[in-house]
């Protein structure tokens, strides 16, 4: 359970593509002052508990067909994975409402073809929703859905719009993917929870002088890969990666070698490591890490923007209502959210 946690909270973040790391909510003017069932709501915009739930009931629903029903009670640093859910819900909800506002100023609308589409797509989804789906999400509405969905599609559309000039040119050499095998000897432990425990002065010469005997054996002509077999302790022994995704003494290292040349012993933040280069140069990688750096710039200028947007809004959170909702616990609730035919109409 502890190992699914990173994942989730990687799945969990990666829901909120396109938008900054700064949540709407960092910030908060808490009010009594709102109408029955309204979670937040951001200058002139408002988010309904019906609409939160759509929200959260099909979230839910998509990550206990991947992880389990067991997942939400599981603990983390931070609280249960369940209290994580929420809060990357209700942050997702608000970078939409927020980014149709930024829409709003821009005068980004949708045309009569796009119109059409919401109505379609937001039919489509509502006939699949059973009765305990619709009473869930607190009696949605096939209206209420075509609001969530025409609002995800003006967000999109304000993405694109923002990016539409930014088409940086990345270098072989600023994309370049090597793949190197590594001997790794850790310099830490893991406790009760999955924690990382630094060794002792002791502890880590004891590893120091272990990687330093791996290394002399290589000197004398034994096989990197059969040592590697042996004594790698990290849960890969052959790994391709980029420049900026490693620590940096690793990423040096690494990008200073020659195929087939073998590194010295490189001390990093975890352990002592050893690497032989397999290849200097992945074309197939390099240009997949093209397109993945292409996409962090457009996020970055996105964000920039978005950021400054979000410091001159009032936010406000109805903190009593959120705090009393709570997921769903019914077999009968099947749905897994709407953005399948979201996608299947705007992304197609």
């Amino acid at each position: 359970m502890r190992r699914l946690i990173p994942v989730l909270t990687l799945c969990l973040m990666l829901m909120m593509t396109g938008c900054s790391a700064a949540l709407p909510f960092n910030k908060v003017v808490f009010t009594t002052g709102f109408e029955k069932d309204e979670v937040f709501r951001i200058e002139d915009s408002t988010c309904t508990l019906s609409e939160a739930m759509v929200y959260l009931v099909g979230t839910q629903g998509g990550y206990e067909k991947t992880f389990g029903k067991d997942i939400w009670n599981a603990d983390t640093d931070s609280g249960t994975v369940e209290q994580r859910l929420k809060d990357s819900v209700l942050a997702k909800i608000a970078q939409i409402k927020v980014m149709n506002l930024l829409a709003r100023e821009n005068g980004i609308e949708l045309d009569q073809s796009e119109e059409q589409q919401v109505l379609e797509a937001a039919q489509e989804y509502y006939d699949t929703l059973t009765d305990a789906d619709i009473a869930a999400m607190n009696g949605v509405t096939v209206q209420d859905m075509e609001g969530i969905i025409r609002e995800q599609a003006i967000a999109d559309k304000l993405y694109d719009y923002i990016i539409r000039d930014i088409n940086p040119e990345i270098s072989d050499d600023e994309a370049r993917t090597i793949t190197v095998e590594q001997i790794f000897i850790k310099t830490y432990s893991l406790d009760g929870e999955g924690n990382k425990v630094p060794f002792s002065d002791d502890e880590k010469d004891a590893a120091y002088r272990r990687c330093r005997e791996i290394f002399k054996n290589l000197l004398n002509g034994g096989s990197f890969e059969e040592l590697m077999a042996q004594y790698n302790e990290a849960d890969e022994g052959t790994i391709s990666f980029g420049k900026g995704e490693k620590d940096a003494e690793f990423e040096t290292a690494a990008f200073n070698l020659g195929t087939e040349q073998t590194s010295e012993i490189i001390e990093t933040q975890d352990g002592y490591a050893i690497l032989k280069c397999i290849s200097t140069f992945n074309r197939e990688e390099t240009e997949a890490n093209k397109v993945k750096i292409v996409a962090q710039r457009k996020r970055e200028v996105f964000g920039a923007q978005y950021d400054a947007f979000v410091a001159t809004l009032t936010k406000q959170l109805n903190q009593k209502l959120w705090d009393s909702v709570e997921l769903v616990d019914d077999e009968n609730v099947t749905t897994t959210g709407f953005m399948e035919v979201y996608e299947q109409y705007f992304h197609s």
